[in-house]
């Protein structure tokens, strides 16, 4: 053993210089690849989950360069062996034979010929086609050996099928296949196959369109040697000979633009496969191209669809913009572009309202005249209801219902809840918007909008399907990159923002015809399936909004002009909701939403006020309501009245018997309500008035109509100068009582049924009162100015 060590170190001491030499060229050699090998920048490519190309945009360097292939098709490698490097899969990095043979036909003959493997040409791609000499052959050969030792021969193949040269500016096998062919790599027939594999070798020369009976030559010489060497049959021979050779370069396909775009800017260079589904996303955009000749014809040019998945939050079709002129902006994406809201927010405030218990589904809500610090907002038919069931007004999308709910919830409080909902447009204090941030204003996208109504849905659906549990980040950003990771959060026992009955009730309520007053086609939308909808328009007409959800999908639509032009006509349910319902018709059917009972509970409740059953309500109805909704007050519409033995007056124990009353239960609204309601309510029986005599308890039997409280009025001035009148109107329950009017102390008129009274006062400060003949008394004060001509 001391021997053995003794004699190894004798040989090392011997051959220290040649060891050292050999060690320093091991090391020359193990470095000598540079990592990467290629620093080409690559083309941005976007695939459909399917895998079916979406899009791309070229490289950086102009060139058409897809990112490096996975594996190359099995028709190519095969022809490109045998035309290129027939013994590869043999060979370890060059091929001697080869390069003798060329190096002899190079010496003795003016036919140049190149010995070089594949692996030397990767090499020589990665240099950049360094100029030939023998020393570059000589680096090309010890790369190639190294090449060989830290990749596989598929790898090896592969970065050449995505680094050769395939004429002009494309490079690549599946950026040649798509230019060239105008399909995907591994559809190549054995005769395109043949076609691209023989480019590479002379690019510059065999460019498609030209010099095409050269390039046929090569490429049926390839075929007949493939042919001979029993790679195809007789018939594949023969149909690939009579196969077209590539010409004038494909357009690349532009599925979605938009998005494709989008990814350009966010993953450069990079192959990325969404979520997008392939027919879905062409249903859509053939969608988007008949609404948009329809709309065209009204010059409105711009429109955008977004189709999620509700139960993944994957993006599952984008159309950024219709297929309009670069005239009218077809370059820009609309769904990430913040516009108004119009009354797409109303359904979260409804939901807040239900959640908070604050409301029931039904309650009776005011639907009046109001004005709050200078702010009138009316309703799209500039009528007034009187009262209304707030899933009615939901479903209606009247104003100025959503303006006092709104008021009542608390505008800062709504602030807080949509910034819970993701809605990151709207980005301003709550007091930059008031009131009219129902309506439309402020400003949010069709990302933020569709999102947040698949939110909703999925909330519940996630509840119904779980242990009546809630996720945190329900209302996360939706997902376009396939794998992705899915944002729905932990587990727990509480909403994050909204709990499952109250959006059960939303939604219920959605799934009603969204009509607002004054529209003509409404009823034309109508579906199999249940879809829970609501349209939006901005003011001024410059933008409608469809949005839709079922248990598996959200829809949504903007149709307008990028450069906000108003049109007339663009309204939700004119231009929007058909796009809605063409998008929902190419969709798989869904089931209707599951009642979510853990989060309800069954009360009765007033079926006139929509109220929790009081003491005196009549007609008395079984629902399942939001738990929260426990917390709200019973019904005050109805009360217990005493009437004369004829039941045509009300009576009390000052002016009757108290054995001759008539008991009975009565619903009743107040004056300013009755008047707008009892017109459209025939059933409806306005409280009697009091017996002559009777001594009456703090009832309000009146109140104004105009001027509405915190209202100033103005006096306009017509064109002679001359200073109009103003008219007071006032609303009384019994409309024959004669009404006195008061200006401070000064008694300006008198009116009976129709309480309207004209005057022209001076601008000032007043305080307004009105007395009926039964000494009831109303009073406000009001501020009086003269308008500008």
């Amino acid at each position: 053993m001391k021997s053995k060590r003794l004699h190894t170190g004798y040989f090392i001491k011997k051959h220290k210089l040649k060891i050292l030499l050999f060690l320093c060229v091991f090391l020359v050699w193990l470095f000598c690849l540079p990592k990467p090998l290629f620093h080409d920048p690559t083309a941005t490519v976007i695939e459909s989950s399917e895998g079916v190309m979406l899009g791309a945009r070229i490289a950086k360097d102009g060139q058409w360069r897809f990112p490096k292939m996975d594996s190359v098709p099995y028709r190519f490698e095969q022809a490109i062996l045998l035309f290129e490097d027939e013994y590869f899969y043999q060979h370890p990095g060059f091929n001697p034979v080869a390069m003798a043979k060329a190096f002899w036909q190079n010496l003795t003959t003016n036919n140049r010929r190149g010995g070089s493997t594949i692996t030397q040409q990767v090499i020589r791609l990665s240099r950049k086609n360094t100029q030939r000499s023998y020393t570059e052959k000589f680096i090309e050969i010890v790369q190639s050996t190294r090449l060989e030792a830290g990749y596989s021969k598929i790898e090896i193949l592969n970065l050449y099928a995505s680094h050769a040269p395939f004429g002009g500016n494309v490079v690549g096998l599946e950026t040649a296949s798509w230019r060239y062919f105008g399909i995907p790599s591994h559809s190549l027939s054995w005769g395109q196959a043949s076609a691209l594999a023989v480019l590479p070798n002379a690019p510059s020369l065999i460019f498609p369109g030209k010099n095409e009976v050269l390039l046929r030559k090569k490429r049926d010489r390839l075929l007949l040697k493939l042919f001979q060497k029993e790679i195809i049959d007789q018939t594949t021979y023969e149909l690939a000979l009579e196969e077209s050779l590539p010409g004038k370069p494909f357009l690349l396909p532009e599925i979605a633009p938009h998005l494709t775009e989008r990814l350009r800017k966010e993953n450069p260079g990079e192959l990325v496969t969404t979520t997008l589904s392939y027919s879905l996303q062409r249903k859509a955009n053939r969608i988007a191209q008949e609404h948009h000749y329809t709309l065209s014809q009204n010059q409105i040019h711009n429109l955008a669809i977004l189709i999620l998945d509700v139960n993944t939050k994957e993006v599952l079709a984008y159309v950024g913009n219709a297929p309009t002129s670069l005239e009218h902006h077809n370059y820009v994406d609309i769904i990430d572009k913040n516009r108004s809201t119009g009354s797409v927010l109303k359904p979260f405030l409804y939901a807040a309202l239900l959640d908070a218990g604050e409301m029931l589904p039904n309650t009776m809500v005011a639907d009046i005249p109001t004005t709050v610090n200078g702010y009138n907002p009316e309703n799209f038919d500039k009528k007034f209801h009187g009262a209304i069931p707030a899933s009615e007004a939901l479903s209606r999308s009247l104003n100025v219902p959503a303006v006092r709910m709104l008021r009542e919830f608390g505008l800062e409080r709504f602030h807080r809840q949509l910034k819970k909902i993701q809605f990151n447009g709207i980005d301003r204090p709550a007091n930059f918007y008031g009131l009219s941030l129902i309506l439309g204003g402020a400003e949010s996208s069709l990302w933020e909008i569709t999102n947040a109504y698949a939110g909703m849905a999925s909330t519940l659906l996630y509840f119904n399907q779980s242990s009546s549990e809630y996720r945190a980040g329900e209302f996360s950003k939706p997902i376009y990159i396939k794998g992705g990771m899915i944002p729905f959060g932990k587990k727990q026992a509480k909403p994050h923002v909204f709990d499952a009955g109250a959006i059960y009730h939303t939604l219920k309520t959605l799934q009603g015809v969204n009509r607002p007053e004054g529209e003509i086609n409404w009823n034309f939308f109508s579906n199999s399936q249940p879809i829970a909808w609501k349209t939006g328009t901005s003011f001024g007409f410059k933008d409608a909004w469809a949005v839709g959800v079922t248990s598996r999908y959200a829809i949504g639509i903007w149709v307008g002009n990028a450069d906000g032009e108003g049109r007339p006509g663009l309204t939700g349910i004119q231009a929007a909701a058909p796009v809605l319902f063409d998008v929902l018709n190419v969709l798989p059917s869904s089931n209707d939403f599951t009642v979510p009972y853990d989060a309800l509970i069954e009360v009765s409740v007033c079926e006139k006020s929509g109220h929790l059953a009081g003491f005196y309500c009549d007609v008395v109805q079984k629902e399942w309501i939001p738990q929260a909704g426990l917390r709200t007050q019973s019904c005050s519409y109805h009360q217990q009245v005493f009437l004369n033995a004829s039941e045509n007056l009300q009576v009390n124990t000052s002016c009757y018997a108290l054995e001759d009353m008539v008991q009975k239960n009565w619903f009743v609204l107040p004056p300013l309500m009755e008047y707008y309601y009892a017109p459209l309510h025939p059933e409806y029986r306005p409280l009697p008035s009091f017996t002559e005599n009777c001594i009456q308890e703090g009832e309000k039997t009146m109140d104004f109509i105009f001027p509405k409280k915190n209202e100033a009025v103005l006096l306009p001035k017509g064109f002679d100068e001359k200073v109009n009148e103003v008219i007071f109107k006032l609303a009384h329950r019994i409309p024959d009582s004669v009404v006195y009017w008061y200006l401070d102390n000064s008694y300006i008129g008198a009116t009976t049924t129709f309480h309207e009274l004209a005057v022209a006062p001076t601008p000032g400060t007043y305080m307004l009162t009105a007395t009926d003949q039964d000494g009831n008394t109303v009073r406000q004060q009001i501020e009086i100015h003269s308008a500008p001509l």
